[in-house]
């Protein structure tokens, strides 16, 4: 889809800008590594992953999928991706999934 080449370039531009969404430091990014990533076996893609650069367990990971389109069922593939990838690194930090809506009725799950 065409927003998420814009959110990743964005993202991998400017990792702060995704802090600040969360309302959390711009300077948490100096932390972390931006990547988007395809989960094998069914092939599933996530937008993008902000994983910690230290190798401690302290910082959580972050899950970001931009959806500007309703749809019923992104919440289970959401999980599902997450989860398929946590099994696949088998890292052992706490982490977030973060969804970007352009307004709140475009979230199903609301």
């Amino acid at each position: 889809m065409k927003t998420d080449t814009i959110f990743y370039r964005l993202f991998q531009s400017f990792p702060s800008i995704f802090f600040e969404l969360i309302n959390h430091s711009p300077t948490e990014a100096q932390a972390y590594q931006f990547a988007s990533v395809e989960v094998k076996q069914l092939a599933f893609r996530i937008d993008g992953v902000f994983l910690p650069t230290t190798t401690t367990a302290q910082q959580p990971i972050y899950f970001v999928e931009v959806q500007f389109q309703r749809d019923s069922e992104f919440y289970s593939r959401f999980f599902t991706e997450i989860f398929m990838y946590l099994n696949k690194t088998k890292l052992s930090n706490d982490w977030r999934g973060v969804v970007i809506y352009p307004s709140r009725n475009v979230d199903k799950g609301a």
